[in-house]
């Protein structure tokens, strides 16, 4: 490689700015793509030394050809190439340690790969800046291409750059690359970068860098290059040694080794078979040469520039050359190289590789079978499945499969099934299991996948075939809390409390203390919805009590126990609890788990609603805005809450990138409810009811979620002054209060006590009357701590009490609605409330005071709303029910509702006299 880069400038620049934006703090990913020998490689090593001139960390992996058999190679790469701070920062998080040479692999508690994921956001946080490149991605195993996935959708404000490179000509139609990559590039944060030929004055250009060459030999090497550097040199190499130039880059690569002697083509084809990098120790054990002519055969292959040194061993110069050396291997010749690498490799992965390509099936299926354990214990699902499935796959051509695997058939056919469910595919497991003979494990494990893909009828078959078939405590009381999870939400959830009891007893019993657990938190979530509260929390604190040794249960339960005193209004407990678990999921490399994702989220709500909204704020900032997966988008959904309540400019874009996972029913709750108040504050009712009607349309009746939507559409249809659709949106809050989502009253916290009250009091102010009783029941409902809600409860209080005729009353309520929005920051509210404080001439600061003509104590507007103040202006025009309607596009009915309404508030009982208050009271300026 010559030290000039050439025809790439603005390539580079791209990923300079890439990586400049990271050490500002935005952090970035690229991607190069390119064909074999254009120069990716050469790049990014551009890009390498610009970081480190910058002061950047850096750490560079690469692919192997062996595919999805070693998990993690690249990271494992990088991190044994590291600077010693950084190895040293590695090993300081233990599932990262072990991909460190010498470090053993622990034992897994559960959570692996997400624990694997977490602590290298970790590992990058504590050394930024970093930039980290993997190249050859299309070889990359499938635990690599999720970690890149996971790394351009996590990392944000960090300063991190992520680089990857890949070979375009080798992503045929059906290459697992190409989805990722499609899906990659659609992120804000991901740049693409292709690369393409170079043009032939930059091709000159570059052959001019190489050496000296007459105009007759540079015009040959242009046109047969087309464009290539890397065919350019190897044109050039053999030119410089006088050979012809044959045909096609793979006949040109093996004149340029059939150069080198006998022995030097031995050892660089014993090279070819070890893959693109090679011990020196192992490649003079395969070459059978004694050490010194080894040392001078090897010197004399480095010295053409067909390998290089890399570390203690030798890399090819470049792929293309391993390929063509590969590729031109005899059958015997590559059977006997695999052989020869078999007998000397202990690493199962590639010991499973060369005895699969040397013909040894034995062998091949029982280090497939310990590749599988251990890409397990590395927190590679995926590849772990692989590995199983290989070794099923070779099961009836080996005799005594069960014995060199060391399980039988049944056995490593389940644990394969497992990994499958473990790395996402559920489907797959699925399909696996219902093909092995129904054990109770077998039939257990089933049941759980089943439930969570929602096939719930078959979930509770398989349970109960579970149940039928144990022959051990320990199996009986994992398959009993099973069954009584996939009875929680069904028709036969009456038979919960019996069902988790048993298995309590069992498990207790037995001592499988994660069956114990489970069975606990089943029990808690039913007797919650029961009303029994205290029970519940009895119960979630005896689940969390002591650790089972299965981290995603522990997890689990720290969840359930801060959402129980969460929903039942017991903040202080509730941030305890979730702080105490976040604790656990941020040093066990869990924050982005499914259980450590909730904990945050949950701890944001207690923030947002105990009213500490710039802690809020700061945890909302690290939920994503450009969302690319449903469990990212749920998440960025609740960022909403403070971003709509302080009017903040990101709503509008995070609500463009949450628009396409509207078809989910919680993403659809979570994010189209805050459009609909975002749309309300900005004066849009019609919009905001169209989102609350496609939010409730495939709700299940009586779930309680209806009832904060309810709320907000009666506030819509306030607005739009018709009382169309009321009485429907009341009728559906109600079947939440008195029927529950299993056809029985079910317990509801104080909150959605609250959201219940607040519907009652919405009702009547669509239909004209504010009612003071309601309204101050709703701010007792609130008061358990919801400081937002309470305040917005007081604005309708004081609009309530003035309408009554109660002014002193109206502004006590009112000025602690403002006391409250202003510490707040809530802007939408703090503007709702001077807006009406100047209507209703409320003294005070903001509050409106006197206007300039006004005879002193004038009564106030009587606590028009803004449509009333609408309606009344054309009254005293003049028109007519019937022309108000259609100027405000509005039912003639409803008008008449407006009327009678502004009558009674402003104390007259004509329409004549209605203008003549509002006049003199100063409404019609």
């Amino acid at each position: 490689m010559n030290g000039l880069l050439v025809g790439r400038s603005a390539e580079l620049a791209g990923l300079v700015r890439v990586l400049q934006s990271a050490a500002d703090g935005t952090a970035g990913v690229a991607l190069v793509g390119g064909d074999a020998g254009i120069g990716k490689t050469r790049l990014t090593t551009e890009l390498v030394a610009a970081a480190r001139e910058r002061g950047f960390h850096v750490l560079v992996g690469q692919c192997a050809e062996l595919g999805d058999a070693l998990p993690y190679l690249p990271l494992a790469d990088a991190l044994r190439g590291a600077e010693p701070a950084v190895r040293d920062a590695a090993a300081a998080h233990p599932m990262l340690g072990q991909l460190l040479p010498g470090m053993e692999s622990a034992p897994s508690t559960g959570l692996t790969q997400q624990r694997l994921f977490g602590s290298l956001l970790g590992l990058l946080a504590d050394v930024q800046p970093v930039l980290f490149v993997i190249e050859d991605l299309h070889w990359a195993d499938r635990s690599t291409r999720d970690l890149l996935v996971f790394l351009s959708r996590m990392v944000q404000s960090e300063r991190v750059c992520v680089v990857g490179t890949y070979r375009t000509d080798d992503l045929h139609r059906r290459h697992p690359l190409r989805s990722v990559l499609a899906e990659l590039k659609r992120l804000p944060t991901v740049m693409s970068v292709e690369l393409g030929p170079l043009a032939s004055g930059e091709m000159s250009d570059y052959i001019a860098t190489l050496g000296e060459v007459d105009a007759q030999g540079l015009g040959l090497i242009v046109s047969r290059a087309e464009g290539n550097p890397f065919y350019a040199e190897e044109l050039f190499a053999a030119m410089a040694e006088g050979d012809s130039l044959p045909d096609g880059l793979a006949s040109l690569l093996m004149s340029r080794v059939e150069v080198l002697s006998e022995a030097g083509q031995r050892v660089l084809r014993a090279a070819a078979v070890a893959g693109r990098r090679v011990e020196d120790e192992l490649l003079r054990e395969v070459s059978g040469l004694p050490p010194a002519e080894f040392e001078e055969v090897v010197r004399e292959i480095v010295s053409r520039g067909l390998l290089r040194v890399d570390g203690y061993g030798y890399a090819f110069r470049h792929a293309l050359l391993q390929e063509a050396v590969y590729t031109d291997l005899l059958p015997g010749e590559r059977t006997r190289l695999h052989a020869a690498f078999a007998r000397l490799l202990t690493a199962p992965a590639e010991l499973a590789h060369h005895h699969l390509a040397g013909h040894d099936l034995a062998g091949a299926l029982a280090a497939s079978v310990e590749a599988g354990r251990l890409a397990e214990r590395l927190g590679a699902p995926a590849e772990a499945h692989s590995h199983y499935d290989q070794a099923l796959g070779l099961w009836e051509r080996v005799p005594d499969a069960a014995e060199l695997a060391g399980e039988g058939r049944a056995e490593l056919a389940f644990r394969s099934a497992v990994m499958a469910a473990d790395s996402g595919d559920n489907h797959r497991a699925v399909t696996q299991l219902r093909a092995l003979p129904p054990t109770s494990e077998v039939s257990e494990r089933l049941a759980y996948y089943l439930y969570e893909t929602d096939e719930d009828e078959s979930a509770i078959g398989a349970a109960e075939r579970a149940v039928e078939s144990a022959d051990d405590p320990a199996a009986l009381a994992r398959a009993l809390a099973t069954y009584a999870r996939t009875l929680l939400w069904s028709p036969r959830h009456h038979e919960v409390e019996a069902m988790s009891s048993r298995a309590l007893e069992t498990a207790r019993a037995s001592g499988a203390r994660d069956a114990e657990v489970g069975a606990l938190l089943t029990l808690a979530t039913y007797v919650e919805h029961r009303g029994d509260v205290t029970r519940a929390h009895e119960l979630v604190d005896t689940a969390s009590a002591e650790s089972t040794g299965d981290l995603a249960m522990d997890l689990r339960a720290r969840f359930h126990h801060a959402r129980i005193h969460y929903e039942q209004g017991l903040l202080a407990h509730a941030a305890e609890v979730a702080d105490d678990g976040i604790r656990m999921a941020s040093e066990t490399g869990l924050k982005w788990s499914t259980y450590g994702t909730d904990l945050r989220f949950l701890r944001f709500l207690i923030h947002y609603v105990a009213g500490e909204w710039d802690q809020a704020e700061s945890v909302a900032a690290g939920f994503g805005a450009r969302v690319g997966t449903l469990p990212e988008a749920i998440l960025s959904s609740f960022a909403l809450f403070i971003e709509v309540a302080r009017d903040l400019p990101a709503v509008e874009g995070r609500l463009s990138w949450l628009r396409p996972f509207w078809s989910d029913e919680l993403a659809s709750y979570m994010s189209r409810g805050l459009a609909a108040e975002h749309a309300l504050w900005h004066g849009d009712p019609a919009a905001a009811l169209g989102h609350v009607r496609a939010v409730l349309a495939p709700m299940v009746e009586g779930d309680a979620g209806a009832l904060r939507m309810a709320a907000i559409g009666l506030w819509a249809l306030a607005e739009l002054g018709t009382t169309e659709g009321a009485d429907d949106l009341r009728a559906r809050a109600r079947v939440s209060v008195e029927t529950g989502p299993t056809g029985e009253r079910g317990h509801l916290g104080p909150e959605g006590l609250a959201w219940a009250a607040r519907v009652e009091a919405e009702w009547h102010r669509v239909h004209g009357r504010l009612d003071v009783d309601l309204w101050r029941e709703v701010v007792s409902a609130f008061d358990f701590g919801f400081v937002y809600e309470v305040a917005r409860a007081r604005w309708r209080l004081a609009e309530a009490l003035l309408a009554a005729g109660d002014r002193d009353a109206a502004q006590t309520e009112w000025d602690l609605a403002r006391e409250t929005a202003g510490k707040l920051r809530a802007v939408p509210l703090e503007n709702a409330l001077l807006e009406f404080g100047r209507r209703a001439r409320f003294g005070g600061p903001g509050g409106g005071g006197q206007r300039h003509g006004q005879r002193h104590g004038a009564p106030g507007d009587g606590g028009l709303t803004a449509r009333e103040l609408e309606v009344v202006r054309l009254v005293a025009e003049g028109l007519t029910n019937r022309e108000i309607a259609e100027r405000l596009f509005i039912a003639q009915k409803t008008v008449s509702v407006h009327v009678s309404n502004i009558l009674g508030k402003l104390e007259v009982a004509t329409r004549t006299q209605a203008a003549a208050a509002a006049r003199q009271r100063g409404l019609l300026e």
